[in-house]
Parts: structure tokens; C-alpha cells; sequence
């Protein structure tokens, strides 16, 4: 006579005895290979700490017994690149600013170097094409505050403007029409028409007569009697269709009302040396924008 087979069923999983809402997390053990590739990365890793630099320590890091430094082999590099640059360096700095255009090879580095020192140090403000952001200007056109020519780029970039590090930093600084109660509520409405007028905007006649007045009374001094601007002060033209910070009523309004004041850092000394700001001063110059 023949038994039916009888099933076998599993023991029961034991469970971590976590419960969430009813439900329970079973104990399954990991893998013996996953374990061991775990406990292998761990001993790994205290090899490699002791082996390598590692540990971050105040004045540096842990050397490691092999005593390689990925950072003395960059700073090696540097050294290399700097000796192989330092002939081309050197006839840089020695030629007039207006000669280097007539060189080939100093042209050739300047495209290169200037770019990359411009992308590193100016692109934050000036964009990464050097096209502007709102109140930094734009470098690829014609309209220039405090000069386009290379001269007058290098002396920009070198002393920066209305920065308090370096004394021969470009300066001027616009009063505080409004907030300083030099014009009246008024009177900067219709100061604001005159210049929306000679702007070629949309204005209103009757109150860009009476701005035009007060312009030449409060402006003039330093946008000029016509508004064109005056780059020895970094006046901007007032005449075009190319703002700083916007050309609307309302920008304008609070231009007049509470002034501007950019500031840009001198990068001459400590940070870019003289052959970097003429190979950037050049490259900005060769945008299309340098006089």
C-alpha cells in the first residue's frame, strides 16, 4: 500500500521584531559574497589611508608611508608651464600695449591665456562671454564708461573702480538725488521724462521741459550738456539705447533717487600678474567693443 507524500514546508523566517503598522521585517541574513566584499573595501580603505595622503589635518593633510602628493605634482606642472611661458611672458610685459595686435605669436597667446584668465577671474560678473549682466557692463560693444582703448582697459583692470584696496582705483560717485532730499519727488519725475526724452523713449513733453532744466542745473556736470556721458568721470551716455541697470521710468527713477555705485576689485599685485592683465586686457580689447 503506498503513502501519499506528505508536504514539507519551510521553518518560519525569523523576524527583527520591528513591527510598522502590522507589519514585520523578516531577518535575512546578507549574502556570504556580499559580505566579504564589504569587510574587503573596509580593510581596503584603511590600506589606502595609511598608504596614501588622507587625513586632513589644520596646516595640511597625512602624507602616507608611499609619500606620493597628487598637489606636488600639480604644483610641478605649474612650475613647467610657467618656465615655458616665461620668454613669451617677458616680451609681453616689455612691448607697448598697442603693439601686441601687430604681433602674431603675442596675439596667438593672448586669445588663449587672456580668455582663460578672463573665464576665471571676470566671468562672474561680466559673463562668460563677457556680454554683461545687469550692472556689469557689457565688454563686446562700443559704449564704455571709462574708456575702450587697451590702455584704458589694462588701467581699469589693474586698479578696479570705487574699490577702497587700491588708491589709484577709478572713482566717482552720483548723488542721492532723492534720498538725500536734493531733488524733489517732482522734480525727479520730470528729470526722468527729459532723459527718457533724449533717450528716444515714449515721454511726456510738458514734464521733460521742466527735467530738462533741472538736468542741466544737477546733470550736465557729469553726463554732459547733451547727456552723452563723460568717460573721464565714468558718466554713462544718457542718449542711447545701452543701460547699466535698465532704462524704464521706473529704474530710472530709482536710479536718480538713490544713485549707483558699482565696484570692481583691483586685480593688479596679488592677484593677476602684469603679463596676465595685458593678455586679458588684450583679449577684452579684441572682442569687438576695444577702440
Amino acid at each position: 500500500m503506498s503513502r501519499k507524500p506528505t508536504k514539507t514546508t519551510k521553518p518560519p523566517v525569523e523576524t527583527t521584531g520591528h513591527s510598522w503598522d502590522g507589519i514585520e521585517e523578516y531577518n535575512n541574513p546578507l549574502p556570504r559574497w556580499w559580505l566579504w566584499t564589504f569587510y574587503a573595501t573596509i580593510i581596503w580603505g584603511v590600506i589606502y589611508t595609511i598608504a596614501y595622503p588622507a587625513w586632513p589635518l589644520i596646516n595640511g593633510a597625512t602624507q602616507g608611508l608611499l609619500g606620493h602628493d597628487t598637489r606636488l605634482e600639480v604644483a610641478e606642472e605649474i612650475r613647467q608651464f610657467e618656465e615655458r611661458n616665461a620668454p613669451i611672458e617677458a616680451r609681453l610685459v616689455s612691448v607697448d600695449l598697442n603693439e601686441i595686435a601687430n604681433d602674431p605669436e603675442l596675439v596667438n597667446y593672448t586669445q588663449n591665456a587672456g580668455g582663460a584668465i578672463f573665464r576665471t577671474w571676470c566671468a562672474q560678473c561680466h559673463g562668460s562671454g563677457a556680454a554683461g549682466n545687469k550692472g556689469y557692463p557689457n565688454l563686446l560693444d562700443n559704449d564704455w564708461l571709462w574708456g575702450g582703448t587697451i590702455e584704458d582697459i589694462h588701467y581699469t583692470i589693474s586698479h578696479g573702480i570705487r574699490n577702497e584696496e587700491d588708491p589709484d582705483a577709478r572713482y566717482s560717485e552720483m548723488p542721492r538725488f532723492g534720498a538725500d532730499g536734493l531733488l524733489e519727488k517732482e522734480q525727479i519725475d520730470q528729470v526722468v521724462q527729459y532723459v527718457l526724452k533724449i533717450s528716444g523713449q515714449a515721454h511726456d513733453a510738458a514734464m521733460a521741459a521742466e527735467g530738462e532744466v533741472i538736468f542741466a542745473d544737477n546733470c550736465a556736470a557729469c553726463h554732459g550738456e547733451d547727456g552723452t556721458g563723460d568717460r573721464t568721470q565714468g558718466a554713462p551716455n544718457l542718449t542711447d539705447a545701452i543701460w547699466l541697470y535698465g532704462g524704464d521710468v521706473d529704474t530710472l527713477t530709482q536710479t536718480v533717487t538713490y544713485s549707483r555705485f558699482g565696484v570692481m576689485p583691483p586685480m593688479g599685485g596679488a592677484e593677476l600678474s602684469e603679463a596676465e592683465i595685458r593678455a586679458v586686457a588684450a583679449w577684452v580689447h579684441s572682442r569687438g567693443g576695444g577702440e
